[in-house]
């Protein structure tokens, strides 16, 4: 039998005898969906009641993005469903709804074999693998990638046997009815959905079934540009308004932390410090008196306190005074060090290349940028709730990868993955905070030690001390500019650990933090350094990954890899523009002739913010990013007004344009873009954190410097409609608001901000230094410009400070 990417061919055994791969057929599975009273099933994804009430199964997980909105719209278009009559249930974990585009993203760090036989998501190797693990996570813009279509052909199936069923009652073709409004319709005759439901169950749909020939798009969004009008993202007017907005409006959604169930006890929690930090002892005669107590749990690596209310469980906490001792704490200067020997002289891996790559690698120009790790800042902190009874394990949490909490918690208490029942609650904000599932593990250790019904809730200082934070990172950009500053050969060289790997090991092999970053020290991440190859007709480039190892483990973030790299390409852009006294706008179009819709969002972008060419003085500066995800690519521009004050740093007015194809719902997608702004924005001026004895620096809110409506800028968006695919909304905000927010400050002050989050008084350390009239009029000794040290430390005959790629 010979395996491909595309599938598996059929073949004579060596005795003569037919082959076949039985095993990786495509799975059949029980319909997860249980009809109520008065409901008829259809496909896996759709119920119809009797009341007329459409019920769409959503198996992503509800974070703030739209997903219960999206897929639920898709179905009502593609079935002819009024809107009003729609609504929406978590899907339960099951094989049925894998997500085979996040599957195939993620190959690498499920460390197949042979990966190519499974990185594709119409692999059958693949498509097993998702199914049989019941892979349905939440991350990296997927979700309308794996369920839009999906969802499509069961409406599809629906509508036809909807048809079918009222064409059986008039006597006519069901290819002659139409479905719209609710309503299955033949000239004057007309019947609801729900007057057919029933009846419509009995009937087979054609195979395959008969699609709408549009894809669904929101029929009220109108590009500005084909009005003459300028955007207007105030009027988020939709004919699909969000489903969730009223219960979150009127306090009825439900989080983790709403359950209610009987005998429930409250649990507060104190982890040890970053990392392998050991529980030593505690004050447990303190708590005498601390009414409500219902009993103290004791992990290995932390220590929880159940009560009959939350507050006094933490106050109990406290009064014990829980210490820890571990043989290597987290410093920062300690992270700051490993980062800056990494960069300087590490053995690196090459993890994009073009043309000459660095083969005679001459640069005049060197920066220097030092990312801090970054934190995820969610409203709610983390919360689960779990029971043990009978054998069985419930468990209510917002989860992006509810199996791999399944499992965990399973192991953690020595059940079954079939005695563990996750029930999917939405998620106040996560920004892939709850990719992770220690929280599953705990609350089912408390649950069986105290055997009655717990809600484990972490405070925001353990959320600050437990979270994986982006991981840090130190790059060296040199580049080798021509004599009118045009780029002929970039280098990067990044120092950071293979974060999307260790987030890997921790999600697919279930191994604690210290062990999954020793499962993969030293190896080249590609995915953790997304978007380092950049869209410019750069002739030659060479990108280098050093990993190394630190003690803090790292996880994803809204944003992902390019967040990072695209600070740093985008940063380099402008500064090579700055010295060749280039404006910033059309230096970058001179290098994008290959992709002409990411000029038209740089000019929309430009129009929208006033562009002033980001001249000093100015206050203005402009970035760009391309981002492909799932086979769709998604693009935007960033404008950016920024300056500095008597209250520090300010941004004023951001203005971005975005371009990703085809809008399903035009409301959900600038909220996203403006979330995903916002986001950035609190990166950039803050939601990073130090460490000192393993313990983060930050503990609150107020110390990440989020931003409150005060700090807000003025957002424009001119969102762009295409024909290409549809690209998530959710991630494409992130990347570029940094480095265009760097320029605006360099362009107000006079000074390079190359530190993420920014910080004024760094940046004050160094004098403003004027472009030269020519990029290798550059002064090594003059402070801000290129110096000898930093081309030293990306000279290709510099030793191992070169990046020799490992063979």
């Amino acid at each position: 039998m010979k395996l491909t990417r595309r599938g598996v061919l059929t073949g004579a055994a060596l005795g003569g005898g037919l082959l076949v791969a039985f095993a990786l057929l495509p799975r059949r599975f029980d319909n997860p969906l249980e009809p109520l009273a008065g409901e008829t099933v259809f496909d896996v994804w759709l119920k119809i009641g009797d009341d007329g009430v459409i019920t769409v199964a959503v198996p992503q997980l509800e974070m703030g993005q739209g997903i219960t909105t999206l897929l639920p719209q898709v179905v009502a278009m593609e079935l002819g469903a009024d809107w009003r009559q729609m609504a929406v249930e978590p899907a339960p974990v099951s094989g049925a709804y894998a997500n085979l585009p996040l599957a195939a993203r993620w190959a690498p760090l499920r460390e197949l074999a042979i990966p190519m036989l499974s990185d594709e998501a119409d692999d059958l190797l693949l498509r097993r693998w998702a199914e049989t693990n019941a892979f349905t996570a939440t991350a990296d813009g997927t979700s309308m990638a794996a369920y839009e279509m999906p969802c499509r052909m069961a409406a599809a199936s629906a509508r036809a046997m909807l048809q079918m069923a009222a064409a059986a009652r008039w006597g006519v073709a069901w290819e002659e009815c139409e479905a719209a409004s609710g309503f299955v319709i033949h000239g004057e005759n007309r019947l609801t959905f729900a007057e057919l439901a029933a009846e419509a169950a009995g009937f087979d749909p054609p195979d395959p079934p008969p699609l709408r020939p549009d894809a669904p798009r929101d029929p009220a969004f109108v590009p500005a540009s084909d009005t003459g009008q300028e955007p207007d993202n105030e009027d988020h007017s939709t004919g699909f308004p969000r489903l969730d907005l009223p219960s979150k409006v009127d306090g009825s959604w439900l989080f983790a932390g709403d359950v209610r169930l009987p005998d429930l006890v409250y649990a507060a929690i104190r982890h040890g410090p970053q990392t392998e930090a050991e529980l030593v002892g505690y004050d447990l005669e303190r708590i005498a008196g601390v009414p409500g107590l219902v009993g103290v749990v004791r992990g290995k690596r932390w220590l929880a306190v159940a009560a009959t209310d939350w507050w006094n469980a933490e106050r109990a906490l406290t009064a014990m005074n829980p210490r820890f001792a571990a043989s290597r704490m987290v410093r920062s200067e300690r992270l700051t060090a490993s980062l800056d020997d990494g960069v300087r002289r590490g053995t690196g891996h090459v993890i994009a290349q073009r043309g000459l790559g660095d083969d005679g690698f001459s640069p005049n120009m060197a920066l220097r940028f030092d990312i801090a790790p970054a934190v995820h800042a969610t409203i709610e902190t983390t919360s689960v709730t779990a029971r043990l009874v009978g054998g069985k394990l419930e468990l209510w949490m917002a989860s992006q990868f509810p199996e791999a909490a399944r499992l965990a918690a399973a192991r953690a208490i020595g059940l079954s993955t079939a005695d563990v029942v996750l029930y999917p609650m939405p998620a106040g904000g996560s920004f892939d905070r709850r990719l992770e599932h220690d929280q599953a593990i705990e609350a089912a250790l408390i649950a069986r030690e105290l055997g009655r019904p717990v809600q484990l809730v972490w405070s925001r200082t353990e959320e600050q001390a437990a979270l994986y934070p982006r991981a840090p990172a130190a790059i060296l950009a040199g580049a080798q500019l021509t004599g009118d500053g045009r780029i002929a050969a970039l280098r990067l060289r990044v120092a950071t650990p293979p974060a999307a790997l260790e987030l890997g090991r921790r999600l697919f092999a279930n191994l604690t933090n210290w062990t999954a970053k020793e499962a993969v020290a030293g190896r080249a991440d590609p995915l953790a350094l997304e978007g380092i190859d950049p869209p410019y007709a750069i002739p030659n480039l060479a990108a280098y990954h050093i990993p190394v190892d630190l003690p803090l483990p790292a996880g994803r973030m809204r944003g992902g890899g390019d967040a990072v790299t695209c600070f740093a390409m985008e940063s380099v852009v402008n500064e090579a523009a700055l010295r060749g006294q280039h404006e910033a706008m059309g230096y970058r179009i001179a290098m994008l002739g290959g992709d002409p819709a990411l000029v038209d969002c740089l000019q929309r972008a430009a129009r929208l913010a006033g562009w002033e060419g980001g001249a000093p003085g100015t206050g203005q500066g402009i970035a760009c990013h391309r981002m492909t995800r799932a086979g769709a690519t998604g693009r935007i521009a960033v404008v950016a007004t920024a300056g500095s004050g008597e209250r520090g740093i300010g941004v004023s007015e951001i203005a971005v344009a975005v371009n990703i194809g085809r809008v399903v719902n035009r409301d959900i997608a600038i909220q996203q873009i403006e979330g995903g702004v916002i986001f950035a924005l609190g990166l950039a001026l803050g939601c990073a954190t130090g460490y000192d004895e393993g313990r983060p620096t930050t503990a609150r809110l107020a110390d990440l410097k989020v931003p409150s409506l005060a700090d807000c800028p003025r957002i424009l968006v001119d969102l762009v409609e295409s024909e290409a695919d549809s690209f998530d909304p959710g991630e494409i905000g992130v990347p570029a608001v940094a480095p265009a927010i760097a320029a605006a400050l360099q362009s107000a002050t006079g000074l390079p901000f190359r530190n993420l989050p920014f910080d004024l008084s760094r940046a004050m350390q160094a004098a403003p230094a004027p472009a030269p009239t020519s990029p290798a009029a550059a002064d090594p000794a003059m402070p801000g410009a290129t110096t000898a040290e930093q081309l030293d430390s990306i000279q290709p005959d510099a030793g191992a400070a070169a990046g020799t790629p490992d063979q």
